[in-house]
């Protein structure tokens, strides 16, 4: 079981370092709402909309809404393990703090390495769609577009966090419009009835209709996992939300559901608004509302879809960087890397750590995109099945009795959970789940030789003293 730091003093303020070496500690400065603004722009429904969906409908055509209508219903399960594990354990960590505690140590670890693939990778997929929600004023490199959103969402990561949740919340209300305009549109031009959602066809070569088997369902849950995987947000914000017992599994739950909505109903009205089946596969959303409507609102939508994107890169990199931070606090690397990480600027946010964030995030925008979702969709459904166990062992010894929020069908929901994701995992391409491993083995030799070793000195996963019982 993992080591806990407990801090000698708690009025420590936040940007300075604790007499005793001490882990320092984010300031609490956002309430439900701010919370909420901040996780549902993570969770970035407009940008995942237009971004991410389009490789669901090239590969599952008319099945695109019931893949992510199963990648919902097993999110909900997700939810109630974070919610749960969020409640007992408020750390900047997220995941790995959670696992770490309720698993051991190397699965905490573990952990870590996949959530920080996946925070690495996510932002830098999300910033590369700019360039196409830009085309009708400016035609730009995708790359070099991603690059400079990611800049400009580091540069905003280093403001203070109420300040953010604003600026996201703003930006929020725009793609929530854009989506909410796809939706009508799609409806109003529906060219075919509710049943095409379950009629598992998409648009193969030379102008045939192949048929999309259970099997392409069940390998496209790991993308439509990450669809609406920001939810998780909220327990990376734990340190920072008031009343974080209550707040984190309020957060979390009514995340999930309201993304769920924005994302899944112009799914639905794209599937059936579509002009033919090939333009569905084909994936171009703007080209569909052009012709649904006109240039202006094709434009109109098009740009709120490029602020859309903008929020998302500033909201992950607020979020990853607090990954970085919660890492360097719990001694996961050498001292001085450690005493990097672990610096606060004058607005208490951990500014090396958002650099180190969004920098190296501007140089994977031109990496591969193909193989950034195919790492991500791995690496995410590994992470949740990992807190599904961490999620099963919650309630043994004194956390059966910490004051927390509970989730109902325990130990069901779990169980299923682990079963589910673990038979998705095997449906995954080779050379992706060989990608990913091959990290995980590395990190896992960084434990045998390094961390372990040093037990007593590195890996110490810290839990905030007034979150503690």
């Amino acid at each position: 079981m993992t080591d806990t730091l407990r801090p000698v003093e708690t009025a420590v303020p936040a940007a300075a370092p604790t007499a005793t070496g001490n882990p320092h500690k984010l300031k609490r400065s956002i309430g439900i709402v701010g919370g909420t603004l901040l996780t549902l722009s993570c969770v970035t429904p407009a940008s995942t909309l237009f971004v991410v969906v389009p490789d669901l409908f090239s590969s599952l055509g008319t099945a695109t809404a019931l893949t992510i209508a199963i990648g919902s219903l097993l999110c909900i399960a997700v939810a109630f393990c974070y919610s749960e594990l969020g409640t007992l354990i408020p750390s900047a960590g997220g995941e790995y703090a959670m696992v770490s505690t309720m698993a051991g140590r190397l699965a905490g670890w573990l952990v870590f390495v996949l959530s920080l693939l996946v925070v690495m990778i996510v932002p830098p997929v999300i910033a590369m769609g700019t360039a196409d929600y830009l085309a009708p004023i400016v035609h730009l490199n995708p790359s070099i577009a991603g690059a400079a959103v990611m800049l400009l969402a580091t540069l905003a990561g280093l403001l203070d966090l109420r300040a953010n949740a604003w600026i996201t919340g703003i930006f929020l209300v725009l793609e929530v419009i854009a989506a909410g305009v796809v939706a009508v549109l799609g409806f109003a031009h529906s060219e075919r009835g509710a049943g095409s959602l379950v009629s598992l066809q998409v648009s193969g070569s030379g102008g045939h209709t192949d048929t999309v088997t259970a099997m392409l369902v069940v390998s496209g849950l790991a993308i439509a996992l990450f669809i609406t995987q920001g939810f998780s947000t909220a327990v990376y914000l734990s340190e920072e939300l008031e009343n974080p017992r209550r707040n984190v599994a309020r957060t979390v739950l009514a995340t999930l559901a309201i993304s769920t909505v924005i994302i899944l109903v112009p799914v639905i009205a794209i599937t059936m608004g579509a002009p033919d089946l090939s333009a569905l596969t084909g994936g171009d959303i703007s080209t569909m509302v052009t012709a649904w409507s006109n240039s202006a609102v094709g434009t109109f939508v098009s740009l709120c879809v490029a602020l859309a994107i903008i929020n998302a890169g500033i909201v992950m990199v607020i979020q990853n960087s607090r990954v970085l931070f919660a890492s360097a606090r719990d001694k996961a690397w050498p001292g001085p890397v450690n005493k990097g990480l672990s610096r606060l600027g004058r607005f208490g946010s951990p500014w090396v750590a958002t650099l180190l964030v969004g920098v190296p995030g501007a140089a994977l925008c031109f990496v591969n995109l193909d193989t950034l979702y195919g790492v991500t969709g791995v690496s995410v459904t590994a992470m949740y099945l990992l807190v599904a166990v961490a999620a099963l062992l919650a309630r043994r010894g004194h956390h059966r009795h910490t004051p927390a929020w509970r989730m109902p069908l325990w130990p069901a929901v779990p169980v299923l959970l682990i079963a589910v994701l673990g038979y998705i995992l095997t449906q995954q391409e080779t050379v992706y789940l060989l990608w990913t491993g091959g990290i995980t083995a590395v990190a896992t030799l960084y434990w045998a030789f390094y961390l372990r070793p040093r037990r007593d000195t590195r890996w110490l996963v810290s839990i905030p003293e007034d979150e503690q019982v």
